[in-house]
């Protein structure tokens, strides 16, 4: 597999967001061989309508939203929260789960709020990410990953962002929110994700 490793000549990549702490954590995660972007670099192009019923769609709408306005790599990255007790939700409505309006506050009460009597031993969840990958208006690869855990009965920890401080991984005993940043990374739907994109052969400059 061919690798990029040669951060003196790093690719350049659109990320597909707006979304400040989502940038930091991809370009934590990718290092120094990327040199990123986001959508500031387009400010020609709106905010994009996440009409896919999948992380996949949703993913490459905003993958392809970018990339008829950039020449180059772009990355999108949809993800989202499932809870089995809730029949899979958020998911794909995992930033919008509160409504119109619906900040990292007010979407982690809602679901404090619906799993209010849930015992501890049924609040088992997972966090999935699915990245498409696109460059001259084609979707040219998919990448995915997911981390298994449980949501827990109050927030814990003040790193991370969205779900992160209820979201107690697997074989943990902190949540995402706590775990600090290095080890988030490591085991995280994202960083699992985008350890296939950063592997991925078919990177051309």
């Amino acid at each position: 597999m061919l690798e990029p490793a040669n951060p003196a000549n790093p690719y350049t990549v659109l990320v597909s967001t707006r979304n400040a702490h989502k940038l930091v954590e991809i370009r934590q995660i990718l290092g120094p061989s990327f040199e990123l972007l986001d959508l500031s670099s387009i400010p020609a192009l709106g905010e994009v309508e996440e009409t896919g019923t999948t992380f996949e769609e949703n993913a490459a709408l905003k993958a392809l939203a970018a990339s008829a306005h950039f020449d180059g790599w772009v990355l999108a990255d949809d993800s989202g929260l499932e809870v089995d007790a809730l029949s899979g939700a958020p998911g794909v409505r995992s930033a919008r789960f509160s409504g119109e309006g619906a900040t990292d506050v007010t979407n982690r009460a809602l679901l404090l709020e619906k799993l209010a009597g849930v015992p501890s031993n049924q609040r088992s969840a997972r966090f999935r990410c699915v990245i498409a990958l696109a460059r001259g208006g084609e979707v040219l690869a998919h990448f995915s990953g997911s981390v298994e855990g449980a949501i827990i009965g109050s927030e814990k920890g003040a790193g991370g962002f969205g779900y992160d401080p209820l979201f107690m991984p697997e074989g943990f005993a902190e949540t995402f929110a706590e775990l600090g940043a290095e080890t988030k990374n490591r085991l995280s739907h994202r960083g699992r994700a985008l350890a296939g994109l950063k592997s991925w052969p078919g990177w051309v400059r």
